[in-house]
């Protein structure tokens, strides 16, 4: 069974650079709410009865244009559909065609359908270079809730789609979407009893997957800088288990700290300004915080027991972690000075892993209980605990940047041509409980952490 409080997975690195936000040419005219003011749906609402939206392929003035405009379409689509707040009309039934739509909308041929909202739109690439055109509209109302241009290199098409699909979210559901970003996770390989484990990432659909170390040392615990163009990992390099830091402009990676024993377990603090780990030090493991400007190491914790699994509040005034102090492994919350500590777990078993929603409101953690583990939440004082999903084995939950959604790992026992063997893969879940869905990877995979907004 797998010691989550120590840790649990280790590589190597390599690396290239994220892609560029596309730029924004114009917004075609302010974004026009119906009159009576726009008609925001309710996301509790929304999980019961997802919004019905139209989305005919953006037009194009050629084959090629008409094929970049089919592939946008297609992103958006999906990206609406695995939210589980959309569902897309199905086309057979649509009526109008895409480029009438692109330049006039029937809504009438779009109210009878059922569709709520419909997203019109123009792709036209230009050399190096591509515009996206994008509407969006209220069918009942018939008014125009949102229209922009887009500018991007070529090959960031797929970026513009995530940028239009957080645009619509946001709009019809009056919080901030999380389609524009990545996730970096472990990708693992091989026998379970030799698993290579690279650093890889990916867009939050799983597209656009690479590895960014080449499994020479095994590698753990990957988080984004709040910038998203960092990583804090765990690596055995060298056969030394340390926290390291990845560049992802550079592929540069240095080790972070200057500590006796073992590093694990490392958060970039919200202001991006220092992490925060834990060091082992004989049969204890305390928490320390490194500031990233000087290197100074200050001590948060003390004491015997093992602290491990730092994570900050989104404010940066509180730490959650998890620990043995009292003798079982229980979550706990401090001051970010290392003040305070109370405790906050009192469920029926142990928890592990605790992570801090972006919006501030729960936390999330690993539980196990009776020989089975579970994704869980409850709020930072620890009322209102929920239990998400249970299963053999799963670890590691991460917030989508709008706090709705929960990605994290899954083991499950799987029969291989010799009859044993087990499967690692990651998948997304809504705070609610609902809506749990497999993210596709080229490998096993394990350990995911969400990044920001990549176009904020």
């Amino acid at each position: 069974m797998t010691n989550l409080l120590v840790s649990r997975r280790v590589a190597l690195l390599g690396g290239a650079g994220l892609l560029a936000a596309p730029a924004i040419v114009r917004a075609q005219g302010a974004p026009a709410a119906p009159a009576g003011g726009q008609q925001v749906i309710d996301i509790n609402r929304a999980r019961t009865d997802p919004i019905p939206i139209a989305l005919p392929d953006f037009a194009g003035s050629s084959p090629a244009a008409q094929q970049l405009g089919q592939n946008i379409t297609r992103v958006i689509t999906n990206n609406l559909k695995n939210s589980g707040l959309f569902r897309p009309v199905d086309r057979a039934a649509y009526i109008q065609s895409p480029d009438a739509a692109a330049a006039t909308p029937r809504f009438q041929d779009w109210r009878v359908i059922g569709a709520q909202a419909l997203v019109t739109g123009r792709a036209e690439p230009q050399g190096d270079r591509s515009r996206i055109e994008f509407r969006l509209w209220e069918v009942n109302s018939e008014q125009q809730l949102q229209g922009t241009a887009y500018t991007a290199n070529a090959a960031n098409w797929r970026q513009i789609a995530h940028v239009i699909s957080d645009v619509i979210y946001e709009r019809m559901l009056g919080e901030k979407g999380y389609f524009d970003t990545r996730i970096v996770y472990i990708a693992e390989s091989g026998p379970r009893d030799r698993r290579t484990r690279r650093l890889a990432i990916m867009d939050q659909d799983g597209e656009n997957n690479r590895f960014l170390t080449d499994g020479n040392a095994q590698a753990l615990s990957p988080r984004f800088h709040p910038n998203a163009r960092q990583i804090a990992f765990m690596s055995y390099a060298n056969n030394q288990p340390r926290v390291f830091l990845f560049n992802l402009d550079s592929g540069r990676q240095e080790v972070l700290g200057n500590f006796q024993g073992m590093t694990l377990s490392p958060r970039f603090s919200p202001d991006g300004r220092s992490v925060v780990l834990s060091s082992t030090r004989g049969g204890d493991a305390n928490i320390f915080v490194v500031d990233l400007a000087s290197r100074r190491e200050r001590q948060l914790t003390s004491g015997g027991g093992l602290d491990v699994s730092p994570c900050y509040s989104p404010d940066g005034t509180q730490i959650v972690f998890n620990s043995d102090r009292g003798g079982d492994q229980q979550l706990y919350v401090m001051d970010a000075n290392g003040g305070g500590a109370r405790r906050i777990s009192f469920g029926n078993g142990r928890y592990a892993t605790p992570v801090w929603s972006p919006r501030g409101d729960l936390i999330a953690f690993t539980r196990m209980s009776g020989g089975r583990f579970a994704i869980g939440v409850m709020r930072p004082d620890g009322s209102g605990e929920r239990i998400l999903s249970e299963g053999w084995q799963m670890e590691s939950p991460s917030f989508a940047p709008n706090g709705r959604v929960l990605t994290f790992y899954r083991e499950s026992q799987a029969r291989d041509s010799r009859g044993s063997g087990y499967s690692s893969r990651l998948s997304m879940i809504d705070i609610a409980g609902f809506n749990e869905r497999q993210v596709i990877t080229p490998t096993d995979a394990s350990d995911p952490n969400w990044s920001p907004l990549l176009s904020s």
